[in-house]
């Protein structure tokens, strides 16, 4: 918390920010939408005009699928799932006329959802040429290394060309297109450009968000860096791009990565909820089953790493969906009970919280896949993670504002916000030791607000304090930035004058005060004034150490014997001269 004295971000800024970076980033995902959508539109969508056999074994070759009965094979009349564990699914694609002057590739969509995929054409001299993909390769050993899996058509290519595809425990989904590569080159560019977008926007985001953390040094900045940085790994390994780019040689962690990340995921944002809600002020056992609940989805990749079965998908399908639930009952909740961010934390959370059925019913074999499923959590958590750290920077400020208020109220006065006597003191003894060693003058000075009785009188205790509060900012406005005004009594004030002191500079001050205390303010009552007296001493006396109590106490004795000649108002008592001492 004490950087924060040191160090403030303009909320003004910070704002501008997140939101030139946020439109800007919708306007490259609509743009790389519709350039991903016209490039996919440009290809031709087979799916629906293939055939497929299910190898419940899992074990039959190419031959043996091909010596099928015909009637084994269904055609693919709609998008639909299926759900393999230990089978094989076997695709039969008849490929329509092609331009023999182009290249052409057939790709196999949702990168996250194929465990092998082997593809079977034959090529020109009739012999059968085989291609690998899948997660449980190496993308650097793919036949052609990309986010999803993408297969050459062999020049000439006569027949149907067949595919095999493994996957569990998730649902598989096929969704086959026929591409030259000319469209596969502009998806491939479109794709990059929006993921490589949003990976640059949510790094940029995770550095303001622990520039955050340093300067409040609150745990809920922490939360929200692990929260985005699962995000960006969970967006990473779902797309395709992670393989591609940063673990091409590392085929299981590959295949994990998705499952992994989102767990990660869901467990941080819980804790990040915690952290931001304060749910530990409101109820204690609430508070220990949610960490509870971040540490199963911190450490449940365990168990699903090593069993790998439907039981295991289906809990962390159900830790997803729950967790959106929580996420926002407890946002919700702590809201009723007065955290007042909870709410806007719900509001912030929300584009995930819409997007996130879409993949999920695509892993539970609902949903068919198709860009929605693809990329909805991608473009919903560009919008939510800067909402967040906008929340989050604005609870930080309003808790840092109401720290240093109540800081402040140890070291100055609560009605006029001028320092208290404590810190008069020391500065006074530092004054004086400077004033013996350069061998120049201060000053202190008592001034009182004379009228102050008849004003509580006349006018009440309301307008007499702010009579006060006028007569603190006047005495404030005519000392210097080094000197220092202090409320010493009821209407009382001391004000030090830091050296060197001008042989005139307690003369004109004195004049000043009086003079602004005569003029009109528009906040007090027509035609009342301040009526100041003050007393004022030149420093240091003697080569004695200075004794700051019996020094205030000669002024206010001075300044109470001058309550006997009314038409006195300023009077400086006489200082004996400063004695130098060396350095």
């Amino acid at each position: 918390m004490r950087r924060s004295r040191l160090i403030s971000l303009p909320r003004g800024s910070l704002l501008r920010c997140l939101a030139m970076h946020a439109v800007l980033l919708l306007g490259l995902g609509l743009t790389t939408a519709a350039g991903t959508a016209r490039a996919e539109a440009s290809g031709t969508d087979v799916t629906l005009h293939t055939h497929f056999w299910v190898d419940t074994t899992g074990t039959a070759s190419l031959e043996e699928a091909m010596a099928r009965p015909a009637d084994d094979f269904q055609p693919m009349e709609r998008y639909r799932s299926f759900d393999l564990d230990r089978a094989a699914l076997w695709i039969r694609v008849d490929l329509p006329a092609l331009d023999a002057g182009r290249r052409w590739y057939l790709a196999l969509s949702a990168a996250a959802f194929t465990n092998r995929v082997a593809f079977h054409a034959t090529g020109p001299d009739g012999r059968w040429v085989a291609q690998q993909a899948g997660d449980h390769l190496p993308v650097s050993h793919w036949s052609h290394p990309d986010q999803t899996p993408v297969f050459a058509l062999p020049a000439a290519t006569a027949g149907p060309v067949w595919l095999r595809l493994e996957n569990r425990p998730a649902s598989l989904s096929p969704r086959l297109l026929l591409l030259d590569e000319n469209t596969l080159q502009a998806t491939r560019y479109w794709t990059f450009l929006l993921v490589g977008g949003y990976l640059g926007f949510g790094l940029l985001v995770l550095f303001w968000g622990w520039v955050h953390a340093r300067l409040y040094g609150d745990r809920a900045f922490i939360a929200y860096c692990c929260y985005v940085a699962a995000m960006l790994g969970f967006q990473a390994a779902f797309t395709g791009v992670g393989g591609v780019f940063f673990w091409r040689d590392w085929a299981w962690w590959n295949d994990a990565a998705p499952a992994i990340f989102m767990l990660w995921l869901t467990a941080s944002g819980i804790w990040f909820v915690r952290e931001a809600c304060a749910v530990s002020r409101h109820h204690s056992r609430v508070d220990r089953f949610v960490i509870a609940w971040s540490l199963f989805g911190l450490l449940f990749p365990v168990f699903y790493l090593l069993l790998q079965n439907r039981e295991v998908f289906l809990v962390l399908n159900l830790y997803g969906l729950l967790s959106v639930l929580l996420s926002f009952a407890l946002c919700i909740w702590t809201w009723r009970l007065g955290e007042k961010y909870g709410g806007w934390l719900a509001l912030g959370f929300l584009p995930v919280h819409l997007s996130y059925p879409f993949p999920a019913l695509r892993a539970a074999g609902v949903l068919p896949d198709s860009w929605a499923t693809q990329y909805a959590v991608l473009i919903g958590s560009a919008i939510e993670i800067p909402l967040l750290l906008y929340i989050l920077h604005r609870r930080a400020k309003e808790f840092n504002e109401n720290h240093a208020r109540l800081r402040a109220i140890e070291s100055t006065d609560p009605l006029t916000g001028l320092t208290i006597a404590p810190v008069l003191f020391l500065r006074l003894h530092d004054a004086v030791r400077r004033a013996r060693r350069y061998g120049h003058r201060c000053g202190l000075m008592l001034v009182e607000l004379v009228n102050h009785a008849d004003i509580v009188s006349r006018e009440g205790r309301e307008v007499a304090d702010r009579a006060l509060v006028v007569a603190a900012s006047r005495l404030s406005h005519v000392a210097r930035d080094v000197d220092t005004v202090c409320r010493v009594a009821d209407a009382r004030f001391a004000i030090l004058m830091e050296g060197p002191l001008p042989a005139d500079g307690l003369v004109l001050l004195a004049q000043h005060i009086v003079a602004k205390g005569l003029e009109q303010v528009p906040s007090l009552p027509a035609g009342l004034s301040l009526r100041f007296r003050l007393v004022s001493m030149s420093l240091p006396e003697g080569t004695g150490e200075v004794e700051v109590e019996p020094l205030l106490s000669r002024l206010g004795q001075a300044l109470d014997q001058m309550a006997g000649e009314p038409r006195k108002v300023v009077l400086h008592l006489p200082g004996r001269p400063a004695v130098p001492t060396p350095a």
